[in-house]
């Protein structure tokens, strides 16, 4: 069986995607990031949390302290990208919910009263969101460079507070001079799936 997506638009987003190592300094437009937001918010998540949060550093200060936070690999791909977005897990998400899954206003607190739960809810859910928000980043016709090779800890206490729990920091914009390393393998569909 063949997949309704147009093959083009699946090797945009799948096939020939990767991650980025080099960016031109071609500028990452406001309007950009918000058409991505537009399409990958309605990425499902569990209850409609939707705990994904994105700070965008674009300052050159805001780059430099960033830049001292990431793992030295990581740091001149960081310096030179047009945009480069921090994807947090917001774990105090359940503030939201009443007004995200309307018809079920209590699930705020019947399932999410105990951090401890909003904590790991957070995290799957915000890693789902970030691998959409990689996805938006595509179809946009831009590259993604994603890490987390970086100093947690550092990165939390400098952009972010204790309800939010940084998942990656993911350089964008258009693909530069020998952007790609060479496609590493992937397990087959034996490898992977399991029928029972």
């Amino acid at each position: 069986m063949s997949l309704v997506l147009d093959p083009v638009a699946q090797d945009l987003l799948f096939r020939e995607a990767r991650t980025a190592n080099t960016f031109t300094d071609e500028p990452v437009t406001d309007e950009q990031v918000q058409a991505i937001y537009d399409l990958v918010k309605f990425g499902p998540t569990a209850f409609n949390q939707s705990p994904l949060r994105v700070v965008l550093v674009r300052s050159a200060e805001g780059r430099e302290r960033l830049v001292q936070h990431m793992a030295e690999g990581n740091r001149p791909k960081t310096a030179t990208a047009p945009l480069v977005a921090i994807l947090a897990a917001d774990n105090e998400f359940h503030e939201e919910l009443p007004a995200l899954l309307p018809h079920f206003p209590q699930a705020k607190d019947m399932f999410f009263a105990e951090r401890p739960v909003r904590e790991s809810a957070a995290g799957l859910n915000a890693a789902l969101q970030a691998a959409y928000f990689i996805i938006g980043v595509r179809a946009a016709g831009l590259a993604a460079g994603p890490m987390t090779g970086y100093d947690p800890a550092g990165i939390q206490k400098e952009f972010l507070d204790g309800d939010h729990t940084p998942l990656m920091v993911v350089n964008i914009g258009k693909p530069g001079e020998d952007a790609w390393f060479p496609r590493s393998p992937r397990l087959s569909f034996d490898e992977v799936v399991t029928t029972v």
